[in-house]
Order: C-alpha cells, then structure tokens, then sequence
C-alpha cells in the first residue's frame, strides 16, 4: 500500500485515494464496537433511521471508539460499555472481545470489534443520546425468524452483523 492522497475531509469522513482506489475512512474516531447480548433468552437489538439506507435498521447496539471530545483515547471495551447501556440502558459484569471484522472492505478501510456482553442488567431504557431515535428489541430465541421476517416485509433492514452476533452466542433460531 502506497501512502494514501486525501481528497476530500468532511466532518465525519474523509475520501483518500490509494492509486487508482477511492475508499472512505472516519474522522474523529479510531474503531468501531458492536455488541452480542443475550437477556435470558432474549438476544438485544437495536433500531435506528439509516440515512445512508434510507431505511430503519434493526442492528446490535454500537458505536464510534474514540469519538468523544473527553476521551479521544477511550479504549475500545470501554466504548462498548459506554454503547450498550447508551442505547439499550443495560450493563454487563464481564466482557469478551470475540473478533474483529471488516465492514466493507471494498470501500471502507473500518472494522468493527464485537464484543459479547455477559451477566446484563437494566438500568435504564436506553434509546440514545441527543439526536439518536434507537429502539431497543428484546427478541426470543424461538421467535427470531418470525421476527426478521416481519421487519424485512415492514421495509426494514437487518445488519448482517446481527447474524455474526448468533453464532457468537451459539444462538439458533428455532422458528
């Protein structure tokens, strides 16, 4: 890889050309977390408006490391924590980091480290901060498919990383 030209930044992302590639990358932040959690027998979801989809997405909770104007070097586990209990009001007592992904690599150069939530508790419904509209999704295990089925045919769309999170979990739909 030869050193990257910039060009274009904008407030949240920056276009860099790498020879003949085009490829976006974040401003402002330094990683990506998502997080797998399991509420008894529920698995925790997120939903949330999509402007680059145009769409509602159903997702697991997560978000930007490093992205705060207090804590630049957050460390990416405590940005996880910091995530799930913004926007789902729950907290866990252990973590495991289970694996680092590409999110798109044919035009992003980010990834996104998922982490499994263990032990939850609620302290709070969640649902964001300032101008974040998230809707948290306790699902049953015996009623994921039906589930997904539903928020596809109402014109939402499910993050593949959701079914990354089930195998994590060993979580497997049973209807």
């Amino acid at each position: 890889m030869t050193n990257p030209v910039t060009a274009f930044t904008g407030k949240f992302l920056q276009v860099l050309i790498d020879q003949k590639w085009e490829y976006a990358a974040r401003v402002n932040s330094s990683d990506v977390v998502a997080i797998a959690a399991l509420v008894e027998d529920h698995l925790v979801l997120t939903e949330q408006f999509r402007h680059p989809v145009q769409a509602n997405v159903i997702d697991l909770p997560a978000g930007l490391v490093g992205d705060e104007a207090d804590a630049p070097d957050e460390a990416a586990q405590s940005a996880a924590e910091r995530e799930l209990e913004e926007e789902t009001g729950f907290v866990a007592k252990s973590w495991t980091e289970a694996i680092t992904v590409p999110t798109s690599p044919g035009l992003t150069a980010e990834t996104v480290r998922i982490f499994v939530a263990h032990d939850l508790s609620r302290t709070s419904h969640g649902g964001g901060v300032g101008q974040e509209e998230i809707t948290v999704h306790l699902v049953r295990r015996d009623g994921l498919i039906d589930f997904f089925t539903r928020q596809q045919a109402a014109g939402k769309m499910i993050d593949p990383k959701v079914y990354v999170a089930l195998h994590l979990l060993d979580f497997r739909p049973t209807s």
